[in-house]
């Protein structure tokens, strides 16, 4: 018999990148008494990967549990870029609403839309948060009414697109039913929660069910699987049924079961419906799997999630210097790293390739992909990537069909040109475009996924590091034709050894150098970026022969022009056809597949004859 479980509330938050949505739940943390008066607490808590804080972004969603005014308010940290949406998908099964935070000044932003759309197609109750209020150029009343048509774009129901609007200072932890009367604390906002936000329904008495949303890892209990609580109860010892996602059966034991409270997971003799719950003793348990009564086992519907639309091929590193700096370097190693990923990562793809120690790893983007990789280099993984490649589908009419991104620009008037000319390259088309008072403009294409691959670099040297772009999956559509990107060649290393600087002064002429004097390269590495549109084999460990003439280290390094340092991000979107990215955990190093230059020099000849002949 279904009931209201009226001391719980189930909330996720959602917000754009940098609108301050960790930064709101550490001010609910200290205000609900988590923190002891003189404990030392960093900001931005739930933000616990180093990444995220790197970054600046919400990679893995979280959870944690506060009361306030003895109801438990669970609350589900979501990340805000869509390129990890394998995450957004499953917190919306353990919720029951939402607040959406949105910059006064801003307002609501494309990366809000993702998370937002799911949440409204869950059916789930939103308070809009409208955060920042006391920047200077604020405009609170601009940002509800946006948020409003962005709920009706959306499909928003009446009772949806009627919400109540909180205003808040996050980081002094201040709210308000008005902009300009802020309490000096939170219980406005609390307040809201309980008051909008539904209490979950639950089958107290019902058998028990709990549907696998989230794992973590313990070394002393093991793999835990972490959910809402549907019907009945589970206590720590019971045997339990585990439903895979394909509808396979096995008995198992729960050997502990814990609830959130604060910052922790707290062990409990019994959990019980409604609540978001982490249950060990499982040792196969997946995400999508279900946790059942083995008297009444009844399956709950597994989580789906968008398909992968980017692939990159991992493979084992074989450059002249593999096995100078990881700590796991052979294709086994890497194999169980990809199987242990996929246990929490269900947006990710993993294939073995027929040649050894190579595998197809498939995303959501190329940043889902870039986090992996990075994760991986920190753990002491050494292996190499090839270029990203988008992921085609057969249509109904055996059509090719290809992966398109909605992209919402932001420019100002004077680079618009130079923009609409590169994306028109890339195949994009305008479907909106609207002027703003300070002379920026607001653009929103349709762009195959393809043309997206590398365009941040030259966006942001075209816009003078001012241009603001985000992206949305749009759907498939058919092939729209090929896209040729490229407009510079690489300068390859001739010889292994280490850089001198006399070399590089008598070649800086020929283009931008990733490479500084002293450092180790080696024959087929490309150590820098031709000025022209074609591959340059250049000698960068050349000596100066003997002569009288001395000339000091750092006199010969005053000539040189500054080398370009590029981070993970950039390296991928450098990467051609016939590249690879070297990943160690000290070093990123691009290098042609072939790093033998008479045969790269062979089949290039042979694929011109090809042309010529067609």
């Amino acid at each position: 018999m279904s009931e209201l479980r009226k001391d719980i509330r189930n909330i996720a938050i959602i917000a754009h990148v940098d609108h301050g949505k960790t930064t709101l739940v550490d001010g609910m943390l200290r205000q609900t008494n988590v923190f002891r008066s003189n404990q030392t607490v960093t900001e931005r808590i739930l933000d616990s990967n180093d990444l995220e804080r790197e970054r600046g972004i919400t990679i893995l969603a979280k959870n944690t549990g506060i009361v306030y005014d003895d109801i438990t308010i669970n609350i589900v940290d979501t990340p805000g870029h869509a390129d990890f949406g394998g995450e957004v998908e499953r917190v919306m099964n353990m919720v029951d609403g939402v607040l959406l935070l949105v910059d006064a000044v801003e307002g609501p932003m494309p990366q809000t839309r993702f998370v937002l759309r799911q949440a409204l197609q869950k059916g789930h109750k939103a308070i809009v948060v409208v955060n920042k209020i006391d920047r200077p150029a604020a405009r609170p009343e601009y940002a509800v009414n946006a948020t409003f048509d962005l709920f009706i774009d959306l499909g928003a129901t009446d009772e949806q697109a009627d919400f109540p609007v909180i205003y808040t200072r996050a980081l002094e932890g201040r709210s308000g039913f008005t902009p300009d009367q802020l309490e000096d604390s939170l219980r406005p906002l609390f307040e809201t929660i309980l008051n909008h936000l539904p209490p979950p329904t639950i089958d107290r008495e019902g058998p028990a069910q709990l549907l696998v949303t989230t794992l973590e890892y313990s070394n002393y209990v093991g793999k835990i699987a972490i959910g809402r609580m549907v019907s009945g109860k589970f206590r720590s010892g019971q045997a339990v049924a585990h439903i895979h996602a394909d509808g396979q059966l096995e008995m198992g034991k729960i050997t502990q079961v814990y609830n959130f409270r604060d910052l922790q997971r707290v062990a409990q003799t019994e959990v019980f419906a409604g609540d978001i719950v982490a249950v060990a003793g499982v040792p196969d348990v997946g995400i999508g799997d279900t946790l059942a009564d083995p008297n009444n086992p009844r399956q709950l519907p597994p989580i789906t999630v968008e398909e992968p639309t980017v692939r990159m091929t991992f493979r084992i590193n074989d450059s002249p210097f593999a096995g100078r700096e990881g700590q796991f370097v052979t294709s086994r190693q890497l194999r169980d790293r990809f199987m242990r990923e996929l246990e929490s990562n269900v947006a990710l793809r993993v294939e073995e390739m027929d040649r050894a120690g190579e595998f197809i790893i498939s995303g959501r983007g190329e940043l889902h992909l870039a986090i992996l990789i990075e994760t991986m280099r920190r753990e002491g993984y050494e292996f190499s990537v090839s270029r990203p490649e988008v992921i085609f589908k057969e249509g109904e009419a055996r059509e090719l069909l290809e992966p398109v991104e909605h992209l919402f620009l932001e420019v100002h008037n004077d680079y618009l040109g130079a923009v609409s000319e590169m994306l028109g390259r890339r195949r994009g088309r305008v479907i909106n475009i609207r002027y703003g008072d300070d002379g920026t403009v607001y653009v929103e294409y349709l762009v195959p996924t393809r043309g997206v691959l590398g365009f941040r670099q030259p966006f942001l040297t075209a816009t003078r590091g001012t241009g603001i772009y985000h992206t949305l999956f749009h759907g498939y559509e058919p092939y729209q034709g090929d896209i040729d990107t490229v407009d510079n060649g690489s300068l390859v290393s001739m010889e292994t050894g280490p850089v001198t600087g006399y070399a590089l002064i008598n070649l800086q002429q020929r283009g931008v150098f990733f490479i500084r004097p002293g450092d180790e390269v080696y024959s087929g590495q490309i150590v820098g970026q031709n000025s022209r549109d074609e591959d340059l084999v250049v000698n960068v460990c050349k000596a100066k022969h003997l002569t009288n003439h001395r000339a000091t280290q750092s006199a010969m390094e005053e000539g040189l022009n500054s080398s370009r340092t590029l981070s993970l991000d950039d390296c991928i979107e450098y990467l051609t056809d016939d590249d690879l990215l070297e990943v160690t955990p000290a070093s990123l190093r691009l290098r042609k597949k072939e790093l033998r230059h008479e045969v790269r020099l062979k089949t290039i000849k042979r694929a011109k004859k090809v042309t010529e002949v067609r």
